[in-house]
């Protein structure tokens, strides 16, 4: 594990026993730079974790200096990845993101984006605000924008498909261990995408609430999504699979994310900030927890309609199937009424391990159903897209809904867990890879699927890592 500082003089001492306090390990210093100051790295696990401090462009400039390798990797991989499986370049990413999401950012996240860039180019990579606005866009043009585009100009293209992708909870009062909340998630996508899906963010704003969450690199929000916030606020969700819509003249789902993380200080403060300008790209069933009051919500956010779910005493889960009748009719082309399908399996299987640990749904129990490898359908074990821990690489049918194929390189690659007492210390467990615990070789993997080969470019080892625990600065 190494510590990375870039404090001048006293401060940079007294940060660094700070962070050794935190993160036990070796330290590493970086020249000094006043912009820095009480900003951090820490290497652990296979997580990265940064703290983040200040005005909204120091908060920027801190983000992309601390992370620049791992945002030049991502972009570059996207660049790769993104003209294979869409066939379109980066300029057409580019090119939409600053006509459609930068004249929709708010002022403060404008000059965090344009601080990362800034970060970026003092470590002497090459990019600019747009690159970094359509870095955080690329799921809603990827897999929104772009699919709707294609319809109205009826081409005869391959069309992207709305993720599905993870599997989470949230639970409160009789379900959990002391009758307050316990809320887990592991981020499902293509693993060429997902192993880089590995910083853990402390960010302390000049307004609004602190954040901890995990994050893709050179992301203002969490993306998949994972955060707390000082004001008790625990926030994460599963995507709509089969989802149709998107406004492109609304506000991007990752500012009004980002937005929700930061200013939420209750459901109904979340409800409001992420229906206000919606786009409908990134649909989702938000699970949300307020521990001041250990009441739970889901909000299914389609794009004409929402719908929002609550409970003092319950428990809500999510793998990627929407439940609000509108919804599926209007706006998805989801069967809710197919069993074998990787969405209601899992669902199947949450809410039978709900029923089974009710009661007893704590830290551990969390952590090992986020590492589940049971088909509640078909009745067995199984390393495939079927199971809440999923292995598609392993899997001879893949997920047709999200345009997975046989033994596509993709599943679980992630996970995370809170609960109200975690986060009343601003804490949450991180697991990096399988939470099975399982690894992914890539070497071994291309012998057994050549097809894929042309992943290798990008695609590397994904080792699972212990469960680790990391806390906030404050």
């Amino acid at each position: 594990m190494t510590i990375t500082n870039l404090f001048p003089g006293r401060l940079r001492v007294t940060a660094v026993l700070l962070a050794a306090t935190l993160f036990s390990g070796s330290v590493a210093f970086v020249s000094p730079n006043p912009r820095l100051a009480h900003s951090f790295r820490v290497d652990k696990n296979g997580w990265i974790f940064v703290h983040l401090q200040g005005s909204p462009s120091d908060i920027g400039y801190q983000d992309g200096y601390l992370l620049a390798p791992e945002i030049d990797d991502a972009i570059r991989m996207l660049k790769f990845y993104l003209g294979r499986t869409t066939r379109e370049n980066w300029t057409f990413y580019r090119d939409a993101a600053q006509r459609m999401f930068w004249p929709k950012l708010t002022e403060e996240y404008r000059r965090e984006i344009e601080g990362i860039a800034e970060g970026l180019r003092a470590r002497g990579y090459k990019y600019d605000a747009i690159d970094i606005t359509a870095l955080n866009g690329w799921m809603e043009l990827a897999y929104y924008y772009r699919p709707q585009l294609i319809r109205e100009l009826r081409e005869r293209r391959a069309r992207g498909k709305a993720p599905g992708n993870c599997s989470a909870f949230i639970a409160t009062g009789s379900y959990t261990s002391d009758g307050k909340i316990v809320m887990a998630h592991n981020c499902w996508t293509d693993y060429i995408v997902g192993e880089r899906w590995n910083i853990i963010e402390d960010i302390v704003p000049e307004k609004g609430n602190s954040i901890l969450m995990d994050a893709f690199p050179g992301f203002i929000d969490s993306g998949d999504d994972f955060a707390e916030n000082s004001a008790g606020m625990l926030i994460t969700e599963t995507t709509i699979t089969g989802f149709r819509g998107f406004n492109p003249n609304g506000a991007p789902e990752f500012m009004r994310a980002r937005e929700a993380e930061q200013y939420s200080n209750s459901i109904g403060d979340f409800v409001r900030i992420m229906t206000k300008d919606n786009n409908g790209a990134y649909a989702n069933d938000w699970l949300i927890g307020d521990t001041k009051t250990n009441e739970i919500a889901r909000l299914e956010l389609g794009l004409k309609y929402f719908k929002v779910w609550r409970s003092n005493n319950g428990y809500f889960v999510g793998s990627n199937f929407p439940s609000d009748p509108k919804i599926i009719r209007e706006e998805t082309v989801f069967n809710p009424y197919d069993k074998y399908s990787s969405m209601n399996d899992r669902k199947l299987r949450l809410e039978t391990l709900m029923r089974e640990y009710r009661g007893k749904i704590d830290v551990k129990i969390a952590e090992k159903i986020l590492g589940d490898d049971y088909d509640q359908v078909r009745g067995r074990f199984a390393h495939d897209s079927y199971v809440i821990c999923g292995h598609n690489d392993e899997d001879p049918l893949g997920v047709r809904q999200w345009g997975w194929g046989p033994f596509n390189p993709a599943g679980a690659v992630q996970g995370k867990v809170t609960t109200t007492d975690l986060a009343d210390k601003m804490e949450l467990w991180a697991h990096m890879g399988h939470p099975d615990g399982t690894n992914f070789i890539a070497s071994e993997y291309f012998r057994q699927h050549p097809g894929y080969r042309w992943e290798g470019v990008f695609l590397r080892d994904m080792l699972s890592y212990p469960w680790t625990l990391f806390r906030a600065t404050r």
